[in-house]
Parts: structure tokens; sequence; C-alpha cells
């Protein structure tokens, strides 16, 4: 670490005050090539993280209020259809020298549609918490990914020393050197 301080101090790296001039110094540029690269995305991708987890947050409020108004109807058309029993029942008494078989049967009838719309209901309630619960996985696992690949390369950054970057760099003259002798 003292060399690479060493190359930001030293005078023969820096271009005079008059003139401009690249630094080619690998050692000294790549730390500050990645420190800017790495602000910029953490920057720039905290927002865009804030703003996926809000439209998933929206997203799954709207789909409970959907839930909550279909149950609403649902409580509606169970009270409709209590009302509508009452009615039967009231005309059953009224009919029952007509046919008392025939009245029990729209009964059964009316609670089975009843039964049948309730639990069609309460399917589409479950597949869509279950639909969202999957959803919530897997964004949750992509995330864990991206967690987990940016710890393994914060631990091959921190691994890297000054003789493995030597040793990188002299083997990638040396294949420079030779590409530009086959181009020739």
């Amino acid at each position: 670490m003292k060399n690479v301080t060493d190359s930001f101090v030293s005078s023969g790296h820096w271009p005079s005050a008059g003139s401009f001039g690249f630094n080619t110094d690998i050692l000294a540029t790549n730390p500050i090539n990645l420190s800017v690269v790495l602000g910029v995305l953490i920057f720039f991708g905290k927002g865009v993280l804030t703003d996926l987890l809000d439209n998933r947050k929206q997203r799954i409020l709207s789909t409970i209020r959907n839930s909550e108004e279909l149950r609403r109807g649902a409580i509606e058309q169970l009270e409709k259809a209590r009302a509508r029993l009452r009615k039967v029942e009231t005309e059953a008494d009224e009919y029952r020298v007509k046919g008392y078989s025939e009245i029990e049967r729209e009964k059964v009838n009316l609670i089975n549609a009843t039964s049948d719309s309730l639990k069609q209901l309460e399917n589409y309630k479950n597949e869509t918490l279950r639909f969202e619960q999957q959803r919530a996985i897997n964004q949750v696992r992509q995330r864990i990914f991206q967690q987990a690949l940016q710890g393994a390369l914060g631990i091959l950054n921190s691994c890297l020393n000054n003789e493995l970057h030597f040793r990188t760099i002299s083997a990638n003259i040396g294949i420079l050197g030779v590409i530009e002798e086959i181009t020739n």
C-alpha cells in the first residue's frame, strides 16, 4: 500500500503545471477508477433498488385492495343470498301445501351456488397470495445473489496484492508483445 501512496505523491508520475499528460502507472490509476465506478454504482443503484421496492409494495397493496373488494362483493352477495333465503323460507311456509320438496330444492341450489362462489373467491385469494409470495421469494433470492457476488468481488479485491498485480501486468505486457510481433 505504501508503494501506491508513493506513486500518488511522486512528482515523476504527475504532469507538470504547464503541460498535459497521462498517468500510465496502472497501480496508481486502477484504484481511482475502481473507486469512481463503485461510487457511481452505489449512488445510482440505491435509487433504482428503492424504486423497485416501492413499485413492488404498491403492486402488493393493490392486489390486497382488489382481494378486499372481491371479499366485500362476496359478502354483499352472501347478504343478498341470505335475504333471498329468508324470503324463500317465508314463501315456503305459505306454499307448504303446494310443494315442500320444490322449495327445498331451490334452497339447496341457492346455498350451493353461494358456497361455490365463496370457494372460488377463496381459491382466487389463495392463488394471489401464493403468486405474490413466490414473486417476493424470487426477488429476495436475486438480491441475495447480488450481495454474494458483491461479497466475492470484495474478497477478490482484498486478496490482490502488489506482487500479484505486478505479475499480471508483466504477463499482459508479454502477451501484447507477442501479438504485436505476430501482426507485424
